[in-house]
């Protein structure tokens, strides 16, 4: 297909979605395997998609069983097919195991239901072992087509019309279990569902301390124990792919009564229901309660999560993902060619990929296969950077060696919140206090932000203090958003007196421009010459310097929530509109996204200015909608888009315009979006980056052994921060230039590349920059210099 190009003044070629058509394409999109969180907004996206460009999209009932029976299972979907599934959990176009399929015979039947509805690109979201059978079935693809014709099922011609078939896979699974990707679809709700029986169990085992046994899904893969165990700070893990050492039974009781005997009431220990020994033994949650009771007498429970994990509505992490991955699809779909082999669309960081799905598939079984050989070091690697800096994080954070074991740095770190609340920012702080102790230092808790600095509120925080502070949301040190300008003198005076040698400040933009104020008082305050470092922690996720803020995760998903209900309200009313404020300041990642996770018609934000013919092209395509059988209308304005378009103005002209046709309700989300227990994802995030942090901070420390070192160059003073796929440390001095400093947002910012796909997926026609998809990369590649940044 003729791709026009057209330049851009950097001189680098710009590809567009309208370059790409799909006219006279049919794409046929199934679920397959077990069923995961998600599936539903992937398929949404691929048919909205499909149709966008002008191709027909068939949705396949029952994954490869609906193939090779054809009838009434392979139905062309309308743009209305889809509404409605973006918060439903599951599959709506069903999901079955297949034997038929296996054989040739099935393959058949399968090519000849496709050939003649013209089906010539398969979308397939499923595990790996959906994915690898439709590997083999694109390989067989011409020699079935042969055979049917031989045998007069299909004529001559339609062998050379549809002679080949393109492949392209999503991986929906909610064990997280396919190499070459950082996260399947279906795995951060999974994460939602342990965590909140985690939060829940936590208050009656603390009531009667008891010690908990959980048993979460993950036959092959521990990942989903790995992360809830980091999540909830569980005192022991079991997993398939790094079993205990031999006498772990002993190991295991003498950190469960060390536990209690520092007045923790509770003990979770988590396994995957694959775990196993070093000899390749099951080991059981029956086998661990027993063990516990026998050895140590506590009173112990057992709870199996089961299909519970399976089940529930997807969280916001999961639609963004599906939805982004779905239109990557179809875009891979059209831009295929008879020798592009299969591949698989994946997130690598924060970035959309395409890899070569049999290379994937491939590394898949090689981990099981490193696990049947007992070669368990290899297993722990082939499944990824992600898991191993998980596994890793994990074990310091958990096991604290005797003081006499750790060697003394006598260097001092404080760290301080700073801006408004964000859910995590505690999980940060528990890292950084358990990481920093671990690595010789002593650590101080800085308690209300500068302010608090300023007036020496600071103590020393030791490993029992941060004790099961993971799971609480808003911040225990207490923030403000006070920035330090005016206090410099006195939190100079407080760094000289508790001998402070670096600051690790987790927070907001405040943080930022109150760590750019330190950084330029370092001539006059010698005090300031100490490596500082910040963690961006914001519901907003308006700092310079990274993707992805501690909060914004929680923040979003309780917007999306808040949607879903409303959405539901409008759906029963018929005909009504609701338009919804989110907040966020200038930045407008939170309505944006929302749109997204939410299925909005239109979100406005101040980065992408609007008048009064944007608002009424958006009343006259409600106008239009309620003549559909989808009678519903879900506006998002984020609070500072615009000055006088105000959400009462917006509302009163939605009102007005819509008379007759539809009426309005508007919903201010408020300071709800800023509370609530952290996400998994949140918990997770914060727990890694503040760990890498202190790493840094230690770093830092050691390359000035003697107390007269002074740090003056500008990349002692950092933010920490994910850029598409890497963890970065960035002088705040170079982030300077790339900040605007009136409206407190970055000058550019990633997300914005997504507004487009919002649009497409609301119906709207609009102008979508593509470049970024493109070239297939071999999996291996994550070995450069840079730190992959695997969330």
């Amino acid at each position: 297909m003729d791709v026009k190009v057209s330049s851009t003044p950097r001189g680098s070629y710009r590809k567009f979605l309208e370059q790409l058509s799909g006219a006279g394409k049919a794409i046929g999109v199934l679920t397959s395997g077990g069923d995961a969180q998600g599936m539903n907004a992937a398929v949404r996206a691929v048919v909205r998609m499909g149709i966008y460009v002008g191709a027909k999209v068939y949705f396949i009932y029952e994954g490869y069983q609906g193939m090779v029976d054809g009838g009434s299972n392979i139905v062309e979907a309308n743009w209305e097919s889809v509404s409605s599934i973006l918060q439903v959990g599951g599959t709506i176009i069903g999901s079955a195991r297949c034997k038929a399929f296996r054989t040739r015979e099935g393959r058949l039947k399968a090519a000849s239901n496709l050939v003649h509805r013209g089906i010539t690109n398969l979308c397939v979201i499923g595990g790996d072992g959906s994915l690898t059978g439709a590997n083999i079935f694109r390989k067989e693809w011409s020699s079935l087509l042969e055979e049917l014709a031989r045998d007069g099922k299909i004529d001559h011609e339609a062998v050379q019309k549809y002679a080949y078939l393109n492949v392209v896979g999503m991986v929906g699974s909610i064990d997280n279990d396919f190499c070459g990707t950082d996260m399947t679809i279906g795995t951060d709700s999974a994460l939602h569902r342990i965590i909140e029986v985690v939060d829940a169990i936590m208050t009656t085992a603390q009531s009667h301390q008891r010690t908990f046994v959980l048993e979460v899904m993950g036959r092959h893969c521990g990942y989903l124990a790995l992360v809830s165990a980091l999540a909830c700070g569980a005192d022991w893990v079991f997993l398939p792919e790094s079993p205990p050492e031999e006498g772990w039974e002993e190991s295991m009781c003498v950190k469960l009564s060390e536990n209690r005997a520092r007045k923790k009431r509770l003990n979770i220990i988590i396994v995957a229901e694959g775990a196993i020994d070093t000899q390749n033994r099951p080991i059981t949650s029956e086998k661990i309660k027993e063990l516990v009771v026998t050895q140590l007498g506590y009173d112990t429970r057992v709870t199996i999560l089961g299909h519970v994990q399976r089940g529930g509505t997807p969280s916001a992490f999961d639609r963004i993902l599906a939805s982004r991955m779905g239109v990557e699809a179809v875009i891979a779909l059209l831009e295929a060619t008879p020798e592009t082999p299969a591949c698989v669309v994946s997130l690598s960081g924060n970035q959309a990929v395409r890899l070569p799905l049999m290379e994937c598939v491939q590394m898949t079984q090689d981990v099981q296969k490193a696990m049947d050989e007992r070669r368990f070091k290899d297993a722990v690697q082939l499944r990824g950077r992600s898991f191993e800096t998980n596994l890793n994080t994990y074990k310091r954070l958990a096991i604290k060696l005797p003081d006499d074991q750790i060697p003394k740095t006598n260097c001092n770190v404080a760290v301080i919140n700073v801006g408004a609340p964000a859910a995590g920012m505690n999980a940060a702080v528990r890292s950084a206090v358990r990481v920093g102790i671990a690595d010789g230092h002593k650590m101080f808790a800085v308690y209300d932000g500068f302010d608090g600095f300023a007036k020496g509120q600071i103590k020393e925080i030791g490993w029992g203090d941060v004790g099961g502070w993971t799971g609480q949301g808003g911040s225990i040190l207490g923030t403000k958003r006070i920035l330090p300008g005016k206090y410099l003198d006195k939190i100079a005076t407080q760094i000289r007196t508790h001998n402070i040698n670096a600051v690790l400040i987790i927070g907001g933009f405040e943080a930022y421009h109150g760590m750019i104020i330190m950084g330029e008082a370092r001539s006059q305050h010698e005090e300031f010459c100490i490596p500082m470092c910040l963690l961006p922690a914001t519901i907003s996720n308006n700092v310079p310097g990274t993707d992805i803020s501690i909060g914004s995760d929680t923040g979003l998903n309780t917007v999306v929530e808040t949607c879903d209900r409303i959405k539901q309200s409008a759906s029963g009313t018929k005909r009504r509109v609701f338009i919804i404020e989110t907040m966020g300041g200038y930045c407008g990642y939170l309505a944006n996204m929302g749109g997204l996770a939410a299925g909005a018609d239109a979100a406005y934000i101040f980065e992408e200015p609007f008048d009064i013919r944007d608002l009424q092209s958006n009343v006259e395509h409600l106008t239009e909608k309620m003549k559909t059988t989808i009678q519903r209308g879900l506006v998002l304005r984020n609070e500072s888009c615009s000055e006088n378009y105000t959400t009462d103005f917006i509302y009163q002209l939605y009102s007005e315009e819509g008379k007759g046709v539809f009426d309005c309700r508007k919903n201010v989300l408020g300071h709800m979006q800023q509370g609530g227990a952290p996400s998994p994802f949140d918990r997770n995030f914060g727990t890694k980056i503040s760990a890498r942090a202190m790493q840094w901070i230690s770093t830092k420390l050691k390359e000035a052994p003697g107390k007269g070192k002074k740090f003056v160059s500008d990349d002692s003073i950092c933010v920490l921060g994910i850029s598409k796929r890497n963890v970065v440390f960035q002088p705040v001095t170079e982030l300077k230039k790339e900040t605007d400093f009136e409206h407190r947002i970055p000058k550019e910012q990633w997300w914005l590349k997504l507004r487009p796909v919002m649009k497409i997926l609301a119906k709207y026609r609009t102008s979508y920059d593509v470049s970024d998809s493109g070239q297939l990369e071999p999996v291996q590649q994550q070995n450069g210099q840079e730190e992959h940044a695997a969330i």
